[in-house]
């Protein structure tokens, strides 16, 4: 009786959680709609704060941030929405015209076709459509192999075994890009300048000297982490060492 009794209170109580973030969303979006893009923002957080977020989320964070010509926190949201759903064209397009208003035009290194194929194919989707890819190939070789094994006439024997041969290879292929793609995700930590401007140093120092400096809205690599500097990694290929507090991770 307790269990059922707890089990209820759990169903009810993310019931009611996901009513409150439901209608958080609604008033923030009035809001928005009103002008009022600093109240909607602050909606906007509360919600993020309960941990249920959407890609729709900070896609409409970063639209009320831009309305307010906040460069970097603009960007940093539309990244966060890209994030969680790298097809949302609409973060794609509004990621493009915040980049307009940052002050550093910073050149990429010329990439590789492997590189060319993994950013313009792979990264278009995560890597738990990745996974949702790999479990729908595994019970098509399953399938098919099963058809195989069932199967009397040599026609049909052979046309189950290829079919479900090209399925196994294909699911190998899919279940490697889904662990690269989640390896990538978790060692490829990027990050926003928050700052107007910074200075980049050559050492983690206070004292050390300045190579560079970068203006807010640039998005980093973060490569290493010691006390409060990190160590980052622009797109040309730059290196140098930044305070914490100076950038926002994504």
């Amino acid at each position: 009786m307790k269990k059922i009794i707890v089990i209820l209170l759990f169903f009810t109580t993310n019931l009611v959680s996901a009513q409150t973030v439901n209608e958080l969303f609604t008033n923030a979006n009035t809001l928005y709609k009103e002008g009022k893009h600093q109240e909607a923002i602050e909606l906007y957080n509360q919600i993020e704060s309960t941990g249920k977020v959407s890609s729709e989320l900070y896609f409409n964070l970063g639209n009320a941030y831009y309305k307010l010509n906040q460069v970097a926190p603009s960007i940093y949201n539309y990244e966060k929405a890209l994030l969680l759903d790298p097809l949302n064209e609409d973060a794609q397009n509004n990621l493009i015209i915040a980049k307009r208003l940052t002050l550093d035009r910073i050149e990429e290194l010329p990439k590789s076709i492997f590189q060319k194929i993994n950013n313009n194919f792979l990264q278009k989707f995560s890597y738990n459509t990745w996974a949702i890819f790999v479990v729908l190939l595994s019970f098509l070789a399953s399938f098919l192999f099963l058809m195989f094994y069932f199967s009397y006439t040599p026609n049909k024997k052979r046309f189950f075994f290829t079919t479900s041969t090209i399925s196994f290879i294909l699911l190998i292929t899919v279940l490697t890009i889904t662990f690269t793609q989640y390896n990538q995700s978790k060692n490829n930590i990027e990050a926003i300048v928050f700052n107007y401007e910074i200075e980049i140093k050559n050492a983690p120092t206070d004292d050390s000297d300045v190579i560079f400096t970068l203006h807010e809205g640039t998005k980093v690599k973060v490569l290493d982490t010691v006390d409060e500097w990190k160590k980052i990694k622009l797109i040309d290929g730059k290196i140098g060492w930044v305070k914490s507090d100076a950038i926002k991770v994504l």
